[in-house]
């Protein structure tokens, strides 16, 4: 069979030897189930095993190879058990320590061996040390060669060790030593490799698993490395051109088109207490133009919290209602539903619209209703969770599916909601929305198959909200700090982080904690709410809170998203070192929606660690999303903030966003020139580096 890059692309890693079927289980945890999947597995980090070092030239710290005789081994008894083995050359001494060690272990370690060994060099009681190094014996008549290139460490898993994968990876890179042409096929043009200065593809991966020693490790560390650059600039390309492909397969696809009749949508807005600012006016303008064409609308609305995108959400779903079709919008909590749910029956009853909800709490009879409306076309606009894309619910003509929050949901689910419109060949318009703004160089690439929309500017009259990151050794401060707000008329949040009290984690209980405030603060009325508690128990808190019927309201992160209470302007996040940036944010969010000035305080509870010290500090420093966000993706990584859900850009095998920025602008030429010159390599590059995520993008 000819072994083209096609052929090695099916051929399974238990073609190898020494690959069954347990083998085989292991490499699939690392996603590498064939012969090419082998190729791009590459090294995390190298180590330099092509020079011995004599003993007294060791430094601490320093990675090592040396060869020594063995002159004295025991066994001592510390703490635990340990295995000291001395090893002399001519030049000094060294001692290997072992923790974990076998019988057998001990009788082949004998005085007169002769052992080569690599590892850290450290300093011990005795001297220098190297603790559990790798070690091999050296024979008299046998000699060991040195290794000629830099030693790969590769990505494993539990039960693969790094020899056993170098061994099945060097059988894997034969195939590429091999003289045919087609072993794995050049997909980039060679003005592409000209333009840019790189080499090609076999030299850069036959490069990059063994290189020589005489290359920095430095660079290399930084992934800097021209060969590196070649491999990354590949993937990236790989990725820009499967979303580019999303969006003009989107475009293929029929959808009805929405355009505005000025039935419902001027007098609407005119009937608002507020105007709009300038940022929602031209995001409403750019969907309504996407509604007007007659295939789908993809665009993702980001905003700060507290911006108005609700407001735009509406803009868009009275366009499909002017058109007599319908509208879902689908939200991840039932708590924000709810809240959706009144907000859109106050703004749009009154124009004789039916809003319909459908949540997990909604049974019987009041469920059937629901369906048979949303059947029936009866329901204009439908509000729920992840109920909406169960079996069962059948929508009449749903041509926008609105996305609240779309990092809470899994793409499936997003996917299968959107399957819910497809009625005569026509895709529902899809809004994306999202509260925790993307930073631009991850939205541009994670999501370019997207039209972005930004809400940039918060509603008139909002005050900056003023952050104060404080001890929970000053907690009555804080406490005395509420009775002061709430005794001025204002309403404040008290977030603990867990519902049940944990020791090891050191979060205070909800309950406890509204049980000591109400102790602390007799004259004020403590309401508590989780996410524990039935639906509607939720929301006659959080409606007797917005009422002003309590003055202090201790929650969970249930109050993460969307809770809207004008008056509360102080909230106390507790535990606040545990929390990720983006988090504290929403929290904080949910306050400064009014007029006054607004407060949160971070309780923190010590020691605290270098990153929740610098979380902290970010906090404190700034109010604005995007800038929260940009550091977010620096602390965490593109695919913490995108979710684990989330498919493509968090499955790069070398790439990194982040630290790859600079190549972006060189990726767009190149995909122009794929595009328009070498469409079949195209394909293969997309098949090569994202196969089968390619369906998901579309939502």
């Amino acid at each position: 069979m000819k072994k083209d890059s096609f052929y090695l692309n099916q051929l399974p890693c238990t073609s190898l030897k020494g690959v069954g079927s347990a083998v085989a289980k292991r490499l699939a945890k690392l996603r590498l189930y064939t012969i090419q999947d082998l190729f791009f597995h590459l090294p995390i980090r190298y180590q330099d095993r092509t020079r011995l070092i004599p003993l007294r030239c060791l430094k601490p710290h320093q990675y090592a190879l040396v060869e020594g005789v063995i002159t004295a081994t025991e066994i001592v008894q510390r703490k635990r058990k340990q295995l000291l083995c001395q090893i002399q050359d001519e030049t000094g001494y060294l001692t290997l320590r072992f923790f974990n060690f076998y019988f057998s272990q001990t009788q082949a370690l004998k005085t007169g061996e002769r052992l080569r060994c690599f590892g850290e060099v450290k300093f011990g009681p005795n001297g220098y040390e190297m603790m559990h190094p790798d070690y091999q014996f050296i024979h008299e008549n046998e000699p060991l060669p040195i290794e000629t290139s830099l030693t790969p460490i590769y990505s494993a898993t539990e039960g693969l060790q790094q020899t056993s994968l170098r061994k099945i990876i060097n059988q894997a890179l034969e195939y590429l030593r091999e003289k045919e042409t087609g072993v794995l096929k050049e997909l980039l043009p060679q003005e592409i490799l000209k333009q840019f200065v790189f080499p090609n593809l076999k030299e850069a991966l036959l490069f990059l698993h063994h290189p020589p020693p005489n290359i920095s490790l430095k660079l290399l560390e930084e992934l800097k490395h021209p060969f590196q650059q070649r491999i990354i600039f590949e993937e990236l390309l790989a990725h820009h051109l499967s979303l580019s492909r999303l969006r003009q397969h989107t475009k293929t696809h029929a959808a009805i088109p929405l355009k505005t009749t000025k039935r419902f949508l001027q007098q609407f807005i005119k009937t608002l207490p507020f105007q709009l600012t300038t940022a929602q006016q031209r995001v409403i303008r750019e969907i309504e133009k996407d509604l007007a064409e007659p295939h789908p609308m993809l665009r993702l609305v980001q905003g700060d919290v507290g911006c108005g995108k609700t407001i735009v959400a509406a803009c868009a779903a009275l366009l499909a209602v002017e058109n007599q079709c319908q509208t879902a919008i689908m939200a991840p909590t039932e708590l924000l539903a709810e809240q959706h749910l009144k907000v859109f029956k106050r703004w749009l009853e009154p124009f004789g619209l039916n809003i319909t909800c459908l949540s997990g709490q909604l049974t019987g009879k009041a469920r059937e209703k629901s369906l048979e409306q949303i059947a029936k076309g009866e329901a204009n606009i439908v509000i729920g969770t992840h109920v909406l894309f169960q079996a069962g619910v059948e929508f009449t003509k749903l041509a926008l599916v609105v996305i609240d929050e779309q990092h809470r949901f899994g793409v499936h689910q997003r996917l299968a909601l959107r399957e819910k419109g497809i009625k005569h060949g026509h895709y529902p318009h899809q809004l994306i929305m999202t509260a925790t703004p993307i930073p631009r160089t991850l939205a541009m690439s994670a999501y370019a198959d997207l039209d972005h929309s930004i809400i940039d500017e918060l509603p008139h009259g909002r005050q900056p909200i003023k952050t104060a990151v404080i001890s929970n050794d000053r907690r009555a401060e804080v406490i005395e700090r509420i009775r002061e707000v709430c005794q001025n008329g204002r309403q404040a949040y008290w977030v603990c982080t867990l519902i049940e009290e944990s020791e090891v984690l050191q979060c205070q209980a909800a309950g406890k904690t509204a049980e000591h405030l109400a102790h602390a603060l007799p004259e004020l009325h403590i309401g508590l709410i989780h996410g524990r508690m039935k639906s509607t128990d939720k929301e006659k808190i959080m409606q007797d809170f917005k009422a002003g019927h309590y003055h202090l309201l201790v929650a969970t992160t249930v109050i993460e998203v969307g809770v809207d209470v004008p008056n509360a302007s102080l909230i106390i996040v507790e535990n606040a070192e545990r929390l990720g940036l983006s988090q504290l944010h929403q929290l904080r969010g949910r306050i400064g929606r009014g007029s006054q000035s607004s407060h949160c305080i971070l309780l923190y509870q010590k020691p605290l660690s270098e990153l929740a010290k610098e979380r902290l500090s970010v906090m404190r420093s700034s109010t604005d999303g995007f800038v929260i966000a940009q550091k977010d993706l620096e602390l965490r990584g593109p695919g913490e903030v995108l979710g684990t859900k989330q498919t493509g850009i968090v499955q790069m095998k070398i790439a990194n966003i982040m630290r790859d920025e600079n190549l972006f602008s060189s990726i767009k030429q190149a995909a122009e020139i794929m595009i328009q010159q070498h469409l079949d390599n195209t394909s293969r590059l997309i098949e090569r580096w994202v196969k089968a995520s390619e369906k998901y993008g579309e939502v």
